[in-house]
């Protein structure tokens, strides 16, 4: 009798645990696609090094779609997810014109879109900024119609190098400039844009091939600067974070009738990108504005834009060009260039110069 109570007792506690025992769900995976060009399909290593990032991090509820597969080829010594949406070739303004990407979506259903697009749209310069923003419209347009709370991430995207393309270092670096205004007025709580910063810090040279595909320092520069902004996105963080000065420069506030700003915003071996912001202080418009600095370590200007440019010695002097010489009280102006260094490139200090009549 005793050993039939003691039996019933021990039944008894077994149950009570099972019943109050919480009920465990496992975790939902959350489906993510790196949309892109070349730079994400062929080899698109910074894929793997993501994946393996994410793996090691305890992100292990992620699962890579797409519906093109990279078979394994980046070989980087541990296992990754291959699939992607990565095509050779393609631009924004023709995914979005050819209607390419709504049947991607149907068959790989993301819930957090990578977008690392806009290189094939830099050739030739022929492109507008505004065409290949409105194409970037369209896209998200088509996320959201697939999934109403899509996560999209949108890459300010890697520099390419004036030797592969001579026009294309400025139409990236004023590319670059657009996402922070353009993703504020297209963010919603729902549907958040995040951007994800990839240009700053990347050298066109050093970290391409070919001025253009990254070779293994750049994927992992690229997964590098991925990784904090979709660790964020998984974990709930969908506000932009700040977008540095190299990809969204901030005009300084005008003191005095004329001051500018001096930045390099790209640095490769042999050369580097500047840009030279003029800021009306005065409190009447200009007709014209002239910058002049000098160099100390015999830097060369080759290629500019929005100013005419001109060198003598290591002094350099930019006037203004047709349409942005009248500045408001209180406007800026800048302008672009490309030049030659030895190494060693300080900034200079710039002096400026209004017209008023």
């Amino acid at each position: 009798m005793r050993k039939r109570r003691f039996l019933l007792a021990a039944l008894l506690a077994v149950v009570a645990v099972v019943a109050v025992a919480p009920v465990v769900h496992a975790a939902a995976t959350v489906r993510i696609m790196a949309l892109g060009d070349s730079i994400t399909a062929g080899p698109g290593c910074w894929r793997a090094k993501l994946w393996h990032s994410l793996q090691t991090t305890g992100h292990t509820d992620v699962d890579f779609v797409g519906t093109q597969s990279d078979g394994g080829g980046c070989n980087p010594g541990y296992s990754y997810d291959f699939d992607h949406e990565g095509h050779g070739g393609f631009s924004a303004t023709g995914i979005a014109a050819n209607n390419q990407l709504p049947p991607w979506l149907t068959a790989a259903r993301p819930d957090v879109v990578l977008m690392h697009l806009g290189t094939n749209d830099m050739w030739g310069g022929y492109i507008p900024l505004s065409d290949k923003l409105t194409a970037f419209t369209k896209l998200v347009g088509q996320m959201r119609a697939q999934n109403p709370a899509m996560k999209i991430i949108v890459a300010q995207i890697i520099p390419m190098s004036a030797a592969a393309c001579a026009t294309c270092p400025a139409d990236v670096a004023a590319f670059n400039r657009a996402p922070p205004s353009w993703a504020a007025g297209l963010s919603t709580s729902q549907s958040p844009i995040v951007l994800a910063d990839l240009w700053t810090g990347y050298d066109a040279v050093a970290d391409n091939v070919d001025g253009v595909h990254p070779n293994d320092n750049g994927f992992r520069k690229m997964a590098d600067a991925w990784y904090p902004v979709l660790a964020g996105v998984l974990g709930g963080t969908t506000t932009p974070p700040s977008t540095p000065p190299t990809t969204d420069p901030t005009s300084p506030p005008p003191t005095g009738a004329c001051t500018a700003v001096y930045r390099v915003t790209s640095q490769w071996s042999g050369g580097f990108q500047g840009e030279v912001t003029v800021s009306n202080g005065s409190s009447a418009a200009s007709t014209g504005w002239t910058a002049t600095f000098t160099y100390a370590n015999g830097q060369t200007v080759g290629q500019a834009w929005n100013a005419t440019v001109s060198q003598s010695g290591a002094t350099v002097t930019a006037r203004n060009v047709d349409w942005n010489g009248r500045l408001a009280a209180g406007a800026t102006a800048s302008f672009g260039f490309l030049a030659t260094s030895t190494g060693v490139n300080p900034n200079p200090t710039v002096t400026c110069t209004l017209s008023t009549s």
